[in-house]
């Protein structure tokens, strides 16, 4: 008995790794047929996909079911009868939508599928900050992640440009997975970078079944983002560019400078940061200090400011400094306590692996409570929207 059910387990594993390994993942319902709506109408899932800002954003709608004219929308499906709308808002909040796949992502393969895109001339609906009706047609991204659940963004796997065709067109997408997802989720995104939140959207139909396919070999890349299907993808582009750099010849002018004459000195970004000016106390605002929206990733075109940081002190070892995270007071309290408080963490975090000593430094998120301007105007957000050193001891 004992050996029939050790057979029986090694047959059902044999199995279970076999039906991982398919050729074709099917998405269900990727036209997005459905009865048209309004999300604000009817806050109720779309067939075949959960609705993401039930736990994400509470307060906001559901995403369209198109056509039906709703916010002046006249563009008609491009597959089937419907398609989806998926919005960005100016109050940080976006639209995405999840399903569970029939058959799993599994970690190393290589898979490609496709999905049209388009964004309508007139897509009129209400501010959040300002209760003024706007045109929502700032370009969005289409986002595409793999999951452990539903609406779990746990790796990015695909990414489309800013979508500002006014007709529908094919993008198509090639990712490897680093995990086994078994769910997928959808969704609209900003543009990044970008200081401020806007209102936007994209129409989204056809998203095909995800094929499994051969993986390139090991001199190429699989693209993380997508491209037309008249462009050509990001690692053959690569080596397009690649082949004219070795075959152009750029006339070259050498310089020759006098030995004795030091270079131009370069102008501090934080002037404020002198300790021949500081006090205890002495608050100094890091300028040129970029995050990737709704993220605690720091840009790379913060790291001349943060590096700015770590010499003066690194020259002035007695000063500690505590570095406070702010944010507009747009979004929940508990969302800008997080938020700022990891933004900070991510300042500290680089600051001490250049070398800094973290006895001498500190972090703290205050979220919306110590605002500085009117969160009514962009001005006023971007102003709130900033990272603070506090001078604790000199």
């Amino acid at each position: 008995m004992l050996r029939k059910n050790i057979i029986y387990v090694i047959v059902l594993l044999s199995f279970v790794g076999n039906a991982q390994d398919v050729e074709i993942i099917q998405i269900n319902n990727g036209s997005f047929e459905d009865t048209p709506r309004s999300g604000g109408e009817k806050n109720v899932d779309i067939k075949g996909w959960y609705d993401c800002g039930v736990l994400r954003f509470s307060n906001e709608t559901a995403p369209d079911i198109h056509p039906g004219g709703f916010w002046k929308n006249e563009i008609k499906a491009s597959d089937g009868r419907t398609y989806l709308g998926l919005v960005v808002r100016d109050n940080d909040s976006y639209e995405g939508v999840a399903q569970r796949l029939s058959s799993p992502l599994v970690s190393g393969k290589c898979y490609s599928m496709s999905v049209n895109l388009a964004k309508s001339p007139q897509y009129l609906s209400r501010s959040r900050l300002t209760s003024q009706e706007q045109n929502y047609t700032r370009p969005a991204v289409l986002r595409i992640w793999g999951g452990t659940g539903f609406c779990n963004d746990r790796e990015l796997l695909a990414e489309s440009p800013p979508v500002d065709n006014n007709q529908w067109q094919q993008y198509d997408f090639t990712f490897k997975p680093r995990s086994d997802y078994r769910y997928i989720l959808v969704e609209a995104y900003y543009k990044v970078p970008v200081i401020l939140p806007y209102n936007g959207h994209l129409l989204v139909d056809k998203l095909s079944d995800i094929k499994l396919i051969p993986c390139p070999d090991q001199d190429q890349t699989i693209a993380s983002n997508a491209s037309k299907t008249n462009a050509l993808p990001p690692h053959k582009r690569n080596r397009v560019e690649e082949a004219v750099n070795k075959t152009t010849t750029v006339p070259t002018t050498k310089v020759v400078e006098k030995e004795n004459t030091p270079p131009p000195a370069k102008k501090k970004i934080l002037e404020e940061l002198d300790i021949k000016k500081l006090k205890t106390g002495s608050t100094v605002e890091i300028k040129n200090l970029y995050f990737k929206a709704d993220s605690t990733g720091i840009t790379k075109e913060s790291y001349e400011v943060l590096d700015e940081i770590v010499q003066f002190l690194q020259q002035n070892k007695n000063v500690s400094l505590e570095i406070g995270g702010h944010t507009n007071g747009i979004p929940p309290a508990s969302y800008c306590d997080k938020l700022s408080e990891e933004r900070a963490k991510s300042v500290y975090n680089y600051l001490t692996d250049k070398g800094v000593g973290r006895s001498t430094l500190t972090y703290k998120g205050y979220g919306k409570r110590k605002r500085i301007a009117n969160d009514a105007t962009a001005d006023g957000r971007r102003k709130n929207q900033r990272v603070e050193l506090k001078v604790i001891s000199l």
